[in-house]
């Protein structure tokens, strides 16, 4: 099945991943483990030759995709920066404690962590839960978070041709939500977030979009 082969990598280690913060737009440094994972993951995809690059507009996304195109043999890669592929925008809850976030989204549906929110209610649940719970309900919900990312799909299939490979550098929940959205029906479980530095790979075609795989690290 021919179409375009898109490899989603979650950025390398933040500052506020290693604190277990909620980051979304807001944004910070990687850590050195983080750039020993960016790079890491470009000596694992050194040898594919991408057509094109993207990355989301964050720092992180934007230095995980630097380092891991410093890596490549096959020659110079254009590299797009795009809002679309941002991470979910988590509102008033930006930048606080993850597990206590989550605790005060999911308790008032029966749920006190995130894993136990997307076992009982879903992924797209999750958005809408946290935009309820914002006081400033700006968090995104499901709806505006996919009418965002559909566009950044339109963008990968306006400016890519049959056939090619493309790398692009997001975030967690970003990549956990299309491969529930797209691969649920194929097995593929999100309960477990894509590690820092992961690979998974989409297929987008004439009839939608496939999964491949999900948080491993191989080509």
């Amino acid at each position: 099945m021919k179409g375009i082969t898109v490899y989603l990598v979650r950025h390398g280690q933040t500052w506020f991943n290693h604190f277990n913060k909620m980051q979304g737009w807001c944004d910070s440094p990687l850590t050195d483990n983080g750039i020993k994972d960016g790079t890491k993951t470009g000596v694992i995809l050194r040898n594919v030759a991408f057509t094109h690059a993207y990355c989301s507009d964050t720092m992180r996304a934007t230095r995980t995709a630097d380092l891991i195109l410093s890596k490549n043999v096959t020659g110079k890669i254009p590299l797009t920066v795009t809002q679309y592929f941002r991470e979910q925008f988590y509102g008033y809850f930006e930048g606080e404690d993850s597990s206590k976030t989550w605790y005060e989204v999911g308790f008032p549906h029966g749920a006190k962590t995130y894993p136990e929110i997307l076992e009982k209610y879903g992924v797209d649940a999750s958005k809408d839960f946290m935009h309820d719970a914002d006081p400033f309900h700006e968090a995104e919900d499901a709806r505006t978070y996919w009418t965002r990312l559909m566009k950044g799909f339109r963008q990968l299939r306006a400016e890519n041709h049959e056939g090619d490979k493309v790398l692009m550098v997001s975030h967690g929940t970003t990549i956990r939500s299309i491969v529930d959205k797209f691969g649920k029906n194929d097995g593929y479980v999100v309960t477990d977030s894509p590690r820092n530095g992961s690979i998974s790979k989409i297929l987008l075609t004439d009839e939608g979009i496939k999964v491949l795989s999900y948080n491993e690290f191989e080509a």
